[in-house]
């Protein structure tokens, strides 16, 4: 997923919304954005950052910075916040060739880390509070933004691949920003090959000599930034939310589409003779529309897909004529570039909590006989395998052998 939201001036201006915070939680889209210097928004930009719906803003720039670029334009919607969280200058574009970019930057982002306390945890107090979205920057959004940005995920219980791999993100920016900045510094020639570049192993030796000498970076946040539960907890408010679950309509049509389409392809790449892309248009769902129920999971109200499934309140095909004691999961699907971990597990939660407020005290489902590893997952989901039909007509015009799943539902 690009998380870069474009901008003619800004070149990593970024949307932090989607990571996964363990529980069914993600950090909300359009909450919290990284980026590099506002100081250069004007005529479209300024109207597209706008559009934003941003309320706050961190710079944490040095005050020569903002001297000699700016700040981003006042208005009567942004709360300005200057909070230059580190205390070092030094010239990083002019390092020696032989200066290794992640034990040099790692070593730089613990000077900020230990030098920048007072500036980290107001930050993290602005963050909390704020009412809107909220977005911090530096110069390139690369160095103190990334040591932020990593702090706050960390907080969140965002694991620590993600965020590295967050990190690295600004080298999609790389290029641009060293574009400008010769066109700024001209007749000065950059000798350091790490200049504006985000490698992995920057983020991971910083993460790892924090923990080392602190147990954790929870651990680091508290006993140095003074950051207790309640400001956790504060943090976890303002930023993250679950699922959102809603009934979809004919405007869905061409999402649910491609969410099947998509899940064909990752079944395919992985050897597993299912779905096939093309099998199912709109007109299959707008017939189950019609005739049954089908959901959508949106990553908090209005915020992007996660997944979908169709509920049906009888299954002859599968299961022949029942009495009206069950409902049927069919078309389990997630969005595998939106979806945090366990996503699939939650949706099936919410099939059984509607199928029992409707009074029916069974979850059955079917798959493929020959498919034991989605078999194992419905298993381990609370499903017990109660028989099999060995020529299901799904009307995909041959029949084929299913294994019949249901659990009972308290």
């Amino acid at each position: 997923m690009d998380r870069h939201i474009r901008f003619d001036r800004l070149h990593n201006f970024r949307d932090l919304g989607g990571y996964s915070a363990g529980d069914g939680q993600v950090v909300r889209w359009g909450r919290l954005f990284r980026s590099d210097s506002l100081g250069k928004l004007a005529g479209a930009d300024w109207e597209r950052f706008l559009a934003l719906g941003v309320g706050t803003v961190i710079d944490l720039r040095y005050p020569f910075e903002i001297e000699a670029r700016g700040r981003v334009p006042e208005h009567p919607s942004l709360a300005y916040h200057h909070l230059s969280v580190e205390h070092r200058p030094y010239d990083q574009p002019g390092q020696g060739p032989e200066v290794e970019t992640g034990p040099f930057l790692a070593g730089k982002y613990l000077e900020v880390a230990y030098d920048g306390v007072a500036e980290l945890r107001r930050a993290l107090e602005v963050i909390a509070a704020a009412e809107g979205p909220v977005v911090f920057h530096c110069a390139s959004g690369k160095d103190r933004t990334g040591l932020l940005a990593a702090l706050v995920l960390a907080l969140l219980g965002v694991p620590e691949a993600e965020i590295v791999a967050d990190f690295t993100l600004t080298e999609l920016a790389t290029e641009r920003l060293i574009a400008d900045w010769r066109a700024d510094n001209p007749g000065t020639v950059a000798t350091w090959p790490g200049h504006h570049r985000a490698p992995a192993e920057v983020m991971r030796l910083f993460l790892d000599k924090l923990t080392a000498e602190h147990g954790s970076v929870r651990a680091y946040a508290r006993d140095l930034l003074g950051v207790d539960d309640d400001l956790v907890a504060a943090l976890r408010r303002a930023l993250l939310t679950g699922l959102d679950f809603r009934r979809a309509d004919e405007r869905d049509l061409p999402t649910l589409v491609r969410l099947r389409d998509d899940a064909a392809r990752w079944q395919i790449g992985r050897g597993i003779d299912q779905w096939k892309p093309g099998g199912l248009g709109e007109d299959h769902f707008r017939a189950r529309l019609a005739d049954g129920e089908v959901w959508l999971a949106t990553l908090g109200p209005g915020g992007p897909v996660a997944g979908a499934w169709e509920l049906w309140w009888d299954d002859p095909a599968a299961w022949g004529p029942q009495p009206p004691t069950a409902g049927y999961v069919h078309r389990l699907m997630t969005d595998r570039r939106t979806a945090p971990p366990g996503t699939g597990r939650l949706l099936l939660a919410e099939a059984e909590r509607r199928i029992a407020a409707a009074g029916r005290t069974l979850c059955r489902l079917d798959c493929l006989a020959d498919n034991a590893r989605l078999r194992q997952y419905y298993e381990a989901a609370g499903y017990e395998v109660v028989g099999e039909q060995s020529a299901k007509d799904g009307g995909l015009g041959s029949p084929y052998a299913v294994t019949l799943l249901e659990k009972r539902l308290v």
